[in-house]
């Protein structure tokens, strides 16, 4: 267990600046980034606080990720992860996972209606959306298949504790 707490400690340092470096994101990027419009008609103003409200909330899902995986690692270094206090942190990552991926597709519906066809015929934000969406769906449900395992684990663990 010695090895697995080297290994922690530069994963939790890892984690709290990317933690950090997302909530600057949050703050002062995001809202930097998006173009300020130079006509601003109904639709392009909706539209620009729809792309500002699903970067903040896809960033947000991605903190609570970050969160729960700090307390799993906890659960791992106290060698209780195998255990029914583990079942609520990962149901919070796939929950995350879901309301990330929602306000994606979000995103996705606006940028097709707005960007491809009001402003552009350029079909590559709406591409790279779609790309986007693939992989948060492969993520979620990697996460459910791995929330069945932890599952599964933590009732053959208890089987064995109660054998012994």
């Amino acid at each position: 267990m010695t090895h697995l707490r080297r290994v922690v400690l530069p994963l939790r340092v890892l984690l709290a600046i990317v933690f950090a470096g997302l909530l600057a994101a949050q703050v002062w990027a995001v809202p930097a980034l998006l173009p300020d419009l130079a006509d601003p008609t109904l639709e392009r103003h909706f539209m620009r606080w729809t792309m500002l409200a699903a970067a903040v909330v896809g960033l947000a899902c991605v903190q609570v990720v970050l969160v729960c995986t700090w307390a799993l690692l906890t659960l791992v270094t106290d060698d209780r992860i195998f255990s029914a206090g583990a079942l609520p942190w990962v149901n919070a990552i796939v929950r995350a996972i879901v309301a990330g991926w929602l306000a994606l597709f979000g995103t996705f519906v606006c940028a097709y209606y707005f960007i491809v066809d009001e402003v552009s015929d350029d079909a590559v934000l709406p591409a790279l959306l779609l790309l986007l969406l693939l992989v948060g769906a492969v993520l979620g449900l990697l996460m459910v298949v791995m929330r069945a395992l932890l599952r599964q684990a933590t009732t053959l663990r208890a089987d064995m504790e109660a054998v012994i």
